[in-house]
């Protein structure tokens, strides 16, 4: 049975659509996605353990630190296996993750919940993060920001179906949680419920990729696509580098600190993004804006998120990777200046800018797979994105950081108005600097970094398409094939648009109290 994981027997057979990859990578996307919605049973998990927000808040930075880590080390270990080996070992490790998470909560046992939610499912995190990144880039040489795009789109697209799937399920397990209540806390006994749920719940969701998955065969390439189109491009190569050569070259270390500072910038407003809209219109010590109102806030940034992570990525494919990067970077700065400065005049103004900001940072997620590509060919690029992923784990510690320092010299919670951050957010454009100089200093890699095997060049086969109508005869599908396929392909898609179409509908009714209230 575990035979159908070897990589031999994830190539694709002539005729399979493309077109799975993209919701077989969006099931499990999905899925890890929702360690980014720790915050809806935190308050649970502090009251039934009698911990500090600390102790508690420590689960979900060692979930982000394995991720870093295991992306990094297991980078290589996946490109080697293959995509459904590594996809169907993240949803192991992901879904183990909840289980034992589960066990701490009924033993009450907190050790065993960073054992559980923080290690093993960091684990599944790091490598279902990078798994589908190479595959999706083989399978769209034409198209890779879009391909990539999609993807990345689904991380963000978790958070925001994890938050009101996990809000209901305590509901339904705990009739006296009312999340609507400021402070409601769930029982332990809802919470062990809630974790075993999600943990069989994902594992489920995420095999639908582990199926879907496969690899094109060698020097396979999309109708109508002509390599020569990628080679005219600037930066873009046909090379061939390797994970461990390519962390030798000066662009990648250039693109690691491009990475750090936008995600830098971006999730110091993501992580005070509800206070920060009350104390940037509060006076006399009493905000304009509501608690509501700030959630409302919160679920607007995660549109923008979303939006960004598919919209920018996707640009990118047109006007190039550098430039998008100039933008995400140049127009950062602009608009932190301006967020600092006006924000507080109006609170359209406000979300505008905070909107368009993060957009930035979910969009920089999105490209970087496609901008290392472009560097470094498709040989290793899973490897070397994870170990480029590190940069992100340090910018989840220095973002915060720099906020809550700055805001730790001005005073006390509740008492801060718009000039309380202008000194962090000056410092975010300060670090946008740093990343804009970078991003015009990347070059293409040198050859002596290409792999000498294929004198740095990528073998390419002849075309071989995916539309039945002009398959050349010997690469058809099967005619009793065509309609199984077909079947697979809307039954794949319908299962992660509704999903995903869950969380966006719920989103939008969160941020629709900015407005109403």
């Amino acid at each position: 049975m575990l035979s159908v994981l070897d990589p031999r027997h994830t190539v694709a057979p002539p005729g399979y659509s493309r077109w799975l990859i993209p919701p077989a990578a969006l099931a499990v996307h999905l899925c890890i996605g929702q360690v980014y919605a720790t915050s809806v049973y935190k308050n649970s998990l502090i009251a039934y353990f009698g911990a500090s927000q600390t102790a508690i808040g420590v689960i979900f930075s060692i979930a982000i630190v394995m991720l870093g880590l295991s992306a990094a080390v297991g980078g290589t270990w996946a490109e080697r296996s293959g995509p459904r080996k590594t996809m169907f070992t993240s949803a192991c490790f992901w879904a183990a993750g909840f289980l034992v998470g589960a066990l701490g909560i009924a033993t009450k046992q907190l050790w065993l919940l960073y054992l559980g939610y923080g290690v093993i499912g960091g684990i599944g995190l790091g490598l279902g993060y990078i798994s589908p990144v190479s595959t999706l880039i083989k399978w769209f040489p034409d198209r890779p920001g879009l391909a990539t795009g999609m993807a990345i789109m689904g991380f963000g697209g978790g958070a925001m179906l994890a938050s009101p799937v996990s809000r209901q399920l305590l509901s339904l397990y705990d009739p006296g949680f009312h999340p609507t209540n400021a402070g409601a806390v769930a029982s332990g006994s809802a919470l062990v419920r809630l974790f075993l749920t999600l943990g069989v719940g994902y594992f489920l969701i995420m095999m639908l990729g582990v199926l879907n998955v496969r690899v094109p065969p060698p020097g396979w390439r999309p109708a109508g696509f002509d390599p020569a189109s990628v080679r005219a491009k600037p930066l873009v190569t046909t090379a061939s580098v390797s994970a461990a050569n390519a962390i030798r070259t000066r662009s990648f270390w250039l693109l690691w600190i491009v990475l750090f500072t936008n995600v830098t910038a971006g999730i110091g407003i993501l992580e005070q993004a509800a206070p920060m809209i009350q104390d940037f219109f509060r006076d006399n010590g009493v905000s304009a804006v509501s608690i509501a109102a700030a959630s409302g806030f919160v679920g607007v940034l995660s549109l923008f998120n979303l939006a960004g992570r598919f919209g920018w990525s996707w640009t990118s494919d047109i006007i190039g990777r550098k430039p998008i990067y100039v933008a995400y970077l140049g127009l950062g700065m602009v608009l932190y200046t301006l967020l600092a400065l006006v924000g507080h005049t109006a609170t359209v103004v406000f979300v505008l800018l905070a909107g368009i900001i993060i957009s930035f940072y979910g969009g920089g997620f999105a490209t970087v797979p496609a901008y290392l590509r472009d560097l470094f060919g498709t040989h290793q690029v899973g490897a070397i994105h994870g170990r480029l992923l590190t940069a992100w784990s340090a910018a989840g510690v220095a973002g915060p950081l720099i906020v809550n320092g700055v805001l730790d010299a001005q005073g006390k919670p509740g008492t801060f108005t718009a000039s309380a951050y202008r000194p962090a957010l000056f410092t975010m454009v300060a670090v946008l600097a740093v990343g804009f100089i970078a991003n015009l200093l990347v070059r293409p890699v040198p050859e002596r970094f290409h792999e000498p095997d294929t004198g740095g060049a990528v073998p390419v086969a002849p075309a071989e398409r995916t539309d039945p109508v002009a398959l050349r005869p010997e690469s058809r599908p099967a005619a009793n094939a065509v309609a199984p396929q077909q079947a697979r392909l809307w039954i794949s898609w319908a299962l992660v648009t509704v999903l995903l179409g869950y969380g966006v509908v719920q989103t939008v009714i969160t941020a629709a109290k900015l407005i109403t209230e």
